[in-house]
């Protein structure tokens, strides 16, 4: 059995690593590691690294009919016990320098782009819209990838043709909207609202898109309950918004404009998140996290 050791680090982000098994796959481990306001916090939150990969496993399997991605496999005896339930063996791409993002609903860096021009990434949208109302229809707002401890950019349609070419962005608009429109009806179905999500995808040896990264976890998507939605007003997430609440209240005692690093996060504000993650899971896939494996010595 192989060890991570075994496996050349050739990447790694706030969350995730990245290890080169051989020439065509690669092993993409997620830990237990949770970012917020561009820092990634000292403190862990036990099984983060499990759910995101159950969840990626769960949307990939949905979603095969829709587009091909790159999971080849999630137990299998290439991928080390040490991160058993949290990694999984991936074939290798040439990533897409764009984060490919679709709004269901308008709020976060969204709602403040159309506050300021009325549009959001160039799309224009209807006046009078308020936080966390419904769009009338979902839009692609495609982002550039920032390094580690930079915020992503939102830029224009015309910014992605420039750098992928038309034809390529068409049909990266139309795989993101078509993905989102997927995951969003079956999310409904299980009494969850997708406001919002990201995809990343990369180009196959043989030149077709494949999704690829993690997709449609709590961390790359806002996922509210359809139970108490009120457009209007910020709604509850299935997401770190515990750690942002704690972060920014007094009693955090940190001052987010400085350049001090967070502080440790309190045992409640860390149950209180997992609680959600797990949630999340458990609501979207009808599965227990109890099932899905762990690591091993």
């Amino acid at each position: 059995m192989a060890s991570l050791a075994d496996y050349p680090q050739i990447a790694a982000g706030k969350v995730r690593q990245l290890h080169a098994v051989d020439d065509q796959h690669l092993l993409l481990v997620a830990s237990d590691r949770i970012s917020a306001y561009d820092h990634v916090l000292p403190t862990p939150i036990p099984d983060k690294g499990r759910v995101l990969t159950a969840m990626s496993v769960f949307w990939f399997e949905l979603l095969a009919d829709v587009v091909p991605n790159h999971l080849v496999a999630w137990d299998d005896e290439r991928i080390p016990d040490e991160v058993r339930g949290r990694a999984l063996l991936v074939r290798r791409l040439e990533m897409l320098p764009v984060e490919c993002v679709a709004r269901g609903y308008l709020t976060g860096s969204g709602l403040a782009d159309y506050r300021r021009t009325g549009a959001v990434c160039g799309i224009e949208l209807p006046p009078g819209l308020a936080e966390s109302d419904r769009l009338p229809e979902p839009i692609f707002t495609p982002a550039t990838k920032a390094e580690i401890g930079a915020h992503d950019e939102n830029v224009s349609f015309d910014a992605v043709v420039a750098s992928v070419g038309r034809e390529r962005a068409e049909r990266l608009r139309a795989l993101t909207l078509g993905i989102y429109a997927r995951a969003a009806e079956h999310a409904a179905g299980r009494g969850v609202l997708l406001a919002d999500t990201k995809f990343e995808f990369g180009v196959a040896p043989e030149g077709g898109l494949v999704l690829a990264d993690e997709v449609l976890t709590p961390d790359s998507s806002r996922f509210w309950p359809a139970e108490g939605y009120q457009p209007g007003r910020v709604q509850p997430s299935f997401d770190k918004q515990f750690v942002r609440d704690w972060l920014t209240s007094p009693a955090s005692g940190w001052d987010r404009a400085s350049d001090a690093p967070p502080p440790a996060l309190p045992d409640e504000v860390v149950a209180a998140t997992r609680a959600r993650y797990v949630e999340a899971y458990e609501m979207i896939s009808g599965r227990s996290l109890a099932d899905w494996p762990a690591p091993r010595g």
